[in-house]
């Protein structure tokens, strides 16, 4: 049976709060899955898999040739662990629950809308409140999710505090993020009240959302947008930036056009002005709408060849070819049997187990008392970040060292 979305969702909820068409112009492209979103259902199951585990029920682990690595073990015991501590600190306050993968409602806010929280966990908090805790598991190492004021958590917030409420004298809801891949664990807090308020006051956005109503707005919540690639308003607010800061005025500009045109009304080629004309200051102020716009282009190309190649679309100017092909065994089972038939059997190599792998075999402590000395954590790659990221700033002292000009000999 297929898994059922709601056009409300609480995952696109960023994008439609800011561009209320946007649900409705999305209907209209397929939601189609990606290796990265497989990954990231796989690693939800795990983890709540292990989740039911520590509550003493008997469940499979999930399977998968794929996605059973050593990563996501660790990414998915990072997650539980945080879940199961969570729990344990409320049980110190009194009797707690949790609940893993809870299918939660919140469509008297947002028209249809509901969705499945990561895990929902109630107890009393230090002081003695009850206390509603929101924790939400990310798989991506593209794009660090900032946990305060997330209006995804927050709805699923709701949705729990309107399934549970009547039940828990619920005064306080907190909401956590863990993301293992860019070492992003963050909790927000804020009081049932604020919560309801909050939700109160999108009523209104939601139901022009719902009803695809109200002006397309570009930025950053578009990036995940199914209707980039043909948005008109990303496609203007690219060509504006362009005419603006890059473009000669005097030399012609680019035009947007939805109908063809001949070769005799073809727009002016744009002559671009020379980079080293343009303060550094003003570039810096660029790179947030340069960042989209990017990521606009990206989406543009992946949707004309998705559409030259699935659909036979010709497009002037291009064709499909053929890339490069590396030669791959059929399967791991075909190949044992052709070498067991021709009396082969050097056909494995051995390797050092993971650091995972050995940790879980002779238990953290004993690892940590033989393996310390022979474990080492590199810097991690230095990336240029909005100023909002919470993450704190790197020491760049011998960051020089990393990007050193190359001279020709």
């Amino acid at each position: 049976m297929p898994e059922r979305h709601a056009l409300l969702s609480a995952s696109s909820s960023h994008r439609w709060l800011n561009c209320t068409p946007s649900a409705r112009l999305e209907e209209q492209f397929p939601n189609t899955s990606t290796v990265y979103a497989a990954e990231g259902t796989y690693c939800h199951s795990l983890g709540e898999q292990k989740i039911r585990q520590y509550l003493g029920e008997r469940v499979k682990r999930p399977e998968s040739e794929e996605f059973d690595t050593d990563e996501i073990d660790q990414i998915s015991d990072t997650y539980s662990q945080f879940v199961i501590e969570t729990l344990e600190g409320l049980k110190k306050n009194g009797p707690a629950l949790l609940m893993a993968e809870e299918q939660v409602d919140y469509s008297d806010i947002a028209p249809g809308g509901f969705g499945t929280s990561d895990a929902v966990i109630i107890g009393k908090d230090e002081q003695g409140r009850g206390a509603l805790h929101i924790v939400d598991l990310k798989t991506g190492r593209g794009v660090f999710v900032d946990v305060k004021d997330n209006p995804q958590l927050k709805l699923y917030a709701y949705g729990s505090y309107r399934k549970y409420g009547y039940i828990y004298d619920i005064e306080i809801v907190r909401m956590s993020i863990v993301q293992p891949r860019l070492e992003n664990i963050g909790t927000f807090e804020m009081t049932a009240d604020d919560l309801v308020a909050w939700c109160e006051s999108i009523k209104d956005t939601a139901k022009a959302a719902y009803e695809g109503s109200g002006d397309q707005h570009p930025g950053e919540w578009c990036r995940f947008c199914r209707a980039r690639a043909v948005c008109k308003a990303c496609a203007d607010e690219a060509m504006n930036l362009v005419k603006e800061e890059f473009v000669d005025m005097d030399a012609g500009v680019p035009v947007l056009s939805t109908e063809s045109s001949s070769d005799a009304d073809k727009p002016a080629i744009p002559v671009f002005k020379q980079p080293c004309l343009i303060p550094f200051h003003s570039l810096t102020d660029l790179l947030p709408t340069l960042n989209r716009i990017s990521s606009w282009i990206e989406a543009v190309f992946a949707y004309v060849s998705s559409e030259a190649i699935n659909n036979g679309v010709e497009v002037d100017g291009y064709k499909v070819v053929e890339g490069r092909s590396r030669r791959q065994f059929t399967s791991t089972t075909d190949v044992e049997k052709a070498a067991a038939n021709a009396g082969i059997t050097d056909i494995y190599r051995t390797e050092l187990k993971s650091l995972t792998e050995l940790e879980k075999a002779v238990g953290k402590k004993r690892f940590t008392e033989i393996f310390a000395s022979c474990i080492v954590k590199p810097r991690g790659k230095l990336t240029l970040v909005p100023e909002d990221d919470p993450r704190p700033a790197a020491d760049l002292t011998d960051a020089h060292e990393e990007f050193q000009t190359l001279t020709e000999e």
